[in-house]
């Protein structure tokens, strides 16, 4: 959620630091600020963008030290202000902190500090991490973390520094990413890769309760038990210019326009000879009867992607599917057995709900296949299997490319599932995969002429609400269209499946409401054409999404956008395109911060 950086080197730190924040801005952020190590620690940060910060520290010419830490945060306890702004520090300024997460316990740890002296001067969790360091202090940094680690309750990716310790840099995380960055000019911290990319391709990714020390010349890792910990180095193969706009207006248009070659590369490498061939897992026939139940487990669009994979996977492999918000999975008293495969979707890797559902659906029993995109991420770790979705990095809070290409990853689950039960053969699966290898090139077909989902989006800018209807399949992707518009263009919308409208929805219906209408698959087109008399009937401006075969459609909705004919199990991933297109052109048009809207965050690492 929040952003953190840390240099210690032969340059100075603080332009590094604030070149490491801007990397880290799509995380999202209310506030930003930095400390640098020079005679003494120095600390500056105010509230607001990160361009701010920027002139207050005149680009980091006003602040002199070749070792520091910064923070972009995202307000989770306490209004956003200068005092709730991180790096956050001691009375006497003996220690500085950044943290990206939340303690759970710190009312608990406040009320000990204050017994003891300390007078707290932000509303924020970081701050007791900072005195309470400095309370168990005893001139060994290593010792004390341990200390400070074993009272702490929550998440928490640390960058810390010590007035008495010059040209050493602390870290240590739990259940919060934290990478380390390597390089001969000096050595880095961050929550996320593309904050040292310009400086380093090769790091080392951190586990939970691993504690670091970086000096210029050198990283040790230690465990809890102060012994060392060997790492293997990670290299990133992926260039900083894959983090950058590469001359799009926006992040998200950009990603947007990627997704055909994020969709190819996701597929191709698990395809072979006409069948899947899934390298990272295997599951064998036996091991595919043997499963009585499949849970998906994600957030946001990855839910989004996992509704599509309960109606494809029971319709293709008939394994019954249940789908959960991660964030309610363990409120509900979840039935989960060693029969039972959980299916786990995150973009990040480091979803806290998630990550937190999927831990206890191991601890009764499950097994866990994740799906995610970022190498080597807390939930990769933790699962038993892990398909990676190669979409590269994706910038823009409004995810595109990687739910994308977590559809491609369900397509090929539910596919294998079917093989390995026996409902399909070899010909079938054949023809299945053949169409899928289609998909990248119409998904181009759509991107290559936006100009009238652009105008149509002009022509709704104004609306307040807009309402999205599908039915089976398109229901599910109708929600995913509907959180794009919200998210990024703060118009009110809601999915609804189809079928609802007589149970309350159509009372919401007036003149001119906009109306977007699904109907891509065949079996329920003439259903969807009933619901579209329906609405216009109270007023409603219809557009709809129908596939090029069916022009009958023009003569019951006001505007269409065609997509190009596919198999009924692939339409979610060219349906999606044209109402990603739309929420975009319409925040473009409504002036509104596209790659970082407001109040939202990239991963969303506490809960």
């Amino acid at each position: 959620m929040c952003g953190v950086v840390g240099y210690v080197g032969k340059e100075q730190a603080a332009p590094i630091l604030l070149d490491g924040l801007a990397k880290l801005e799509y995380r999202g952020y209310d506030s930003a600020g930095v400390a640098v190590f020079g005679d003494s620690i120095k600390v500056q940060k105010c509230e607001g963008r990160l361009k701010v910060l920027h002139k207050k520290i005149k680009g980091g010419s006003s602040m002199s030290g070749t070792m520091g830490i910064g923070h972009t945060r995202w307000a989770t306890h306490g209004e956003p202000s200068d005092a709730n702004s991180h790096p956050h520090t001691s009375a006497e300024e003996n220690v500085a902190v950044v943290h990206n997460g939340i303690i759970e316990n710190y009312l608990e740890l406040k009320d000990f500090l204050k017994n003891h002296g300390c007078v707290f001067t932000s509303d924020t969790d970081t701050e007791v991490i900072a005195h309470l360091i400095d309370h168990y202090h005893d001139h060994d940094p290593l010792k004390t973390l341990i200390k400070v680690m074993n009272k702490l309750e929550g998440s928490y990716a640390l960058g810390i520094m010590f007035s008495e310790n010059p040209g050493e840099l602390y870290a240590v995380r739990k259940d919060s990413p934290l990478i380390v960055g390597l390089s001969k000019g000096g050595n880095f911290i961050a929550s996320d890769i593309p904050a040292v990319l310009p400086h380093t391709r090769d790091v080392y990714l951190l586990n939970d309760k691993e504690i670091v020390r970086l000096t210029a010349d050198a990283v040790k890792i230690f465990n809890t038990d102060e012994e060392p910990i060997k790492k293997d180095v990670y290299h990133v193969e992926w260039d900083v210019s894959s983090a950058e706009k590469g001359g799009y207006e926006h992040f998200m248009f950009k990603e947007i326009m990627e997704q055909p070659k994020a969709v190819r590369e996701t597929v191709r490498p698990r395809v072979k000879r006409g069948k899947i061939v899934p390298d990272e897992f295997q599951m064998s026939p036996e091991d595919v009867k043997n499963i009585d139940k499949i849970h998906i487990i994600a957030c946001g669009s990855a839910y989004h992607a996992g509704v599509v994979g309960k109606y494809l996977i029971e319709k293709m492999a008939r394994i019954p599917v249940e789908v959960d918000l991660a964030s309610e999975f363990l409120y509900r008293s979840p039935m989960i057995t060693n029969r039972t495969l959980m299916l786990v979707i995150s973009q990040s890797g480091e979803t806290l709900d998630t990550l937190r559902a999927l831990r206890e659906a191991k601890r009764l029993g499950g097994r866990v296949l994740s799906v995610v995109n970022v190498v080597g991420s807390s939930i990769a770790r933790e699962s038993d299997d892990i398909i990676y979705t190669w979409a590269g990095p994706e910038i823009a809070v409004a995810t595109t490319k990687a739910y994308s290409t977590q559809l491609a990853v369900i397509y090929l689950l539910a596919e294998y599932f079917a093989v390995q039960k026996g409902i399909k053969n070899a010909e079938q699966t054949a023809a299945f995969l053949d169409e899928l290898a289609k998909i990248p090139a119409k998904i181009e077909q759509i991107i290559k002429n936006t100009e009238n989902i652009q105008f149509l989006a002009s022509q709704f800018a104004a609306a307040k609400d807009v309402f999205f209807l599908g039915r089976g399949i398109d229901y599910a992707v109708a929600l995913e269209g509907s959180l794009k518009l919200k998210e990024i263009s703060y118009v009110h919308s809601e999915a609804y499946a189809a079928g609802e409208l007589k149970h309350g929805t159509i009372s919401l219906i007036e003149k001119g409401t906009p109306v977007v209408a699904l109907a891509t698959q065949d079996e329920l087109f003439d259903k969807i054409m009933s619901n579209i008399r329906e609405v216009k009937a109270r007023g409603a401006v219809v557009l709809a999404v129908v596939p090029e075969n069916q022009p009958t459609a023009e003569q019951f909705a006001d505007h269409v956008l065609y997509v190009p004919k596919t198999i009924p199990e692939l339409t979610p991933s060219l349906a999606v395109i044209p109402l990603q297109l739309f929420g975009y052109y319409m925040a473009a048009e409504r002036g509104c911060d596209i790659d970082k809207p407001r109040n939202l965050a990239k991963s969303v690492t506490v809960e």
